[in-house]
């Protein structure tokens, strides 16, 4: 639905010409125009109506009312009718006016939808806002790491304006030895671009923390590739090191401004940052390191510019506004915060004006806890009555711990399958004995779980049908998996500590590019034959038929690559991880790619050669 070519053109009529000049203002105006016929039908659009809908019903509400709504009123009432709010869920300001007209054509009505502040909140075109959010959100972290010592929450909220999105960023990487850099970021410009720089910041700024994770190393690395990059230079990153277990935090900033910290006390304060100007702009500038201890109770609060702008508020009333928020969010007993994503986003949503953000808004979140959680330590009977009890008191731990749901099921679903093992087959034909349970994490969020018993190990059948597959499920909900036998049998369980959206694994493997099945007739032991696309999806089929085929790993397996016309790095994973598990149950993994094919040469770039036989 457009303006009429003919009725913008010029003519030689006065008439026609003062017709043209209306119509050419109204196609241009900042507000949306439609005009309606008494039926709601639209007969006529400009440039600003054509980018929210051509139709009235296409518009989203307005303070929770439909402009559709409105406009049927109008036409039944024969008075004007207006609403003034939100525009959708999280938009900015808008209000609208529907007005009864009589022309040549009869009765309709002249809709105007203005934005307040229709410069800065310029409204999302079809489909961008989509892709914006798409490619910002897969370039932010996946997950964030859970250690006994720091809770951790990150949140990412993009700009209600198409004009001010994308380039905001948040990460926190595990150093070792209980250390952890936190990190907020601000690339220059806006959209799938300012993504695009976010990401190649974000990974130089891992690349840099792998070296040297110091503050003044990791600004000084980040510096140099932002003068060698068109796209990231201008952009601003604040760059910390916190000690988790003594609270020891080293920052550095560049452009970007101080990070908050609320006490147990609930007093809010800025911890004070040496100026240094963005990353890239000023060649050889010395960046100077800060020092502060984190009290025990305490949270440190990062986040991007979008927090303290907008509104027309100054610099010092916005970082006011956030210090006033933050407290409020972190008020009361600080043994009551709780580890999850719902913290920063609370923090985001506090500064958020009626008409959404005017910049992106990254936040990430790091409370020092109080206390740890000890250890837990069981000794109990082996048999059945005693898988309850392991149940409720692991559970209420890890919950304890800030796991997720999934991950936490996947630990209890394992650690309950090695409970089992003993109950059933330890002592099998004497007097039960005594089963010990033993789990801790340490400081960089490895969570271990053992569990052992004072019977005899007893290897799975070669066919074990709906038993014995206990190992198969261990290998799968957790990370690593070592079976000991002496004085007994000690089943070990261990996985990083992370908090990870929700996967249907059902549905992932469902879409796989490959087909992967089980041989178990060819040779001395099975194999697993792969044909076609080996992506991530593909690749997760083919670790689990692997830890089928071998029963978890306890028995030897072949892989069979030569149907496999693209072998991606995520295959990649799948073998080595497979060949880990080989190697600590003391057999090695067969694999068989063309000689001469891409696959066996993806292999051997990748160092597998040396690490599995390939005939």
């Amino acid at each position: 639905m457009s303006a009429s070519p003919d009725a913008a053109s010029p003519t030689s009529s006065t008439g026609d010409v003062g017709t043209a000049v209306l119509v050419e203002a109204m196609e241009a105006a900042p507000a949306g125009l439609w005009y309606l016929t008494g039926d709601a039908e639209p007969v006529w659009a400009n440039a600003r109506a054509r980018a929210f809908g051509t139709r009235s019903e296409e518009l989203p509400a307005i303070g929770g009312h439909r402009v559709s709504e409105l406009v049927a009123t109008a036409l039944r009432t024969g008075r004007p009718a207006g609403v003034h709010g939100t525009l959708g869920d999280d938009g900015p300001l808008a209000s609208a006016v529907v007005r009864p007209l009589r022309t040549a054509g009869g009765v309709g009505v002249l809709l105007v939808v203005e934005l307040e502040d229709a410069g800065g909140q310029e409204p999302w075109p079809t489909g961008e806002a989509e892709v914006v959010d798409k490619v910002q959100t897969s370039l932010l972290p996946p997950s964030l790491p859970l250690l006994p010592d720091v809770w951790l929450s990150g949140s990412y909220h993009r700009a209600s304006s198409v004009r001010a999105a994308g380039g905001d960023w948040y990460d926190a990487v595990p150093l070792g030895e209980g250390r952890l850099a936190l990190v907020v970021g601000d690339a220059v410009g806006h959209g799938v671009p300012a993504a695009g720089a976010m990401s190649r910041l974000r990974g130089a700024m891992r690349s840099s923390a792998l070296l040297d994770p110091s503050p003044v190393a990791v600004i000084e690395a980040l510096d140099a590739f932002a003068g060698q990059m068109e796209d990231v230079e201008g952009a601003s990153v604040f760059y910390a090191v916190l000690d988790a277990s003594t609270g020891r935090l080293t920052y550095a900033a560049a452009g970007h401004p101080a990070p908050l910290v609320v006490g147990t006390d609930g007093a809010a304060r800025f911890l004070p940052v040496e100026p240094r100007p963005p990353l890239g702009s000023v060649p050889d500038v010395v960046t100077h390191a800060s020092e502060q201890q984190l009290e025990q109770g305490a949270t440190l609060i990062l986040f991007s510019d979008g927090a303290v702008v907008g509104a027309g508020r100054s610099p010092e009333n916005g970082l006011a506004r956030l210090a006033e928020v933050a407290a409020d969010v972190l008020s009361g007993d600080g043994a009551e915060i709780e580890p999850s994503t719902e913290l920063a986003a609370a923090v985001a949503e506090g500064v958020r004006t009626p008409g959404g953000w005017s910049d992106d808004v990254a936040v990430l979140v790091a409370h020092r806890r109080e206390s740890t959680l000890e250890p837990v330590v069981l000794d109990l009977p082996a048999v059945p009555s005693s898988l309850p009890a392991v149940r409720r008191r692991l559970s209420g731990w890890l919950a304890g711990l800030g796991m997720g749901e999934q991950d936490r099921v996947g630990v209890m679903v394992a650690v309950g399958e090695a409970c089992a093992n003993s109950v059933e087959h330890a002592y099998r034909g004497q007097e039960p004995g005594r089963m010990y349970l033993r789990a801790w994490v340490d400081v960089d969020g490895v969570l271990t779980v053992s569990v052992r018993d004072e019977g005899t190990w007893r290897p799975p059948d070669r066919d074990p049908g709906d038993r014995g597959r206990g190992l198969l499920i261990m290998r799968q909900m957790v990370d690593r998996v070592v079976l000991e036998e002496e004085h007994g049998t000690t089943v070990t369980l261990s996985m990083r500590l992370r908090r990870s959206p929700e996967v249907d694994v059902e549905r992932a493997v469902a879409e796989a590019r490959a087909t992967v099945t089980v041989d178990r007739t060819s040779g001395p032991c099975a194999v697993v034959r792969v044909s076609g696309a080996v992506d991530q999806v593909s690749a997760e089929l083919m670790r689990i038929r692997l830890l089928e085929a071998s029963h978890g790993g306890t028995t030897r397996v072949e892989l069979d690559l030569t149907g496999v016309t693209t072998f991606t790095s995520a295959g990649v994973r799948v073998v080595l991880a497979i060949t880990r598990i080989a190697r600590d149950e003391d057999w090695r993994l067969v694999v068989h790619a063309p000689q001469g094919g891409v696959t066996r040469h993806i292999l051997q770039i990748s160092g597998l050669g040396g690490l599995v036989d390939l005939p």
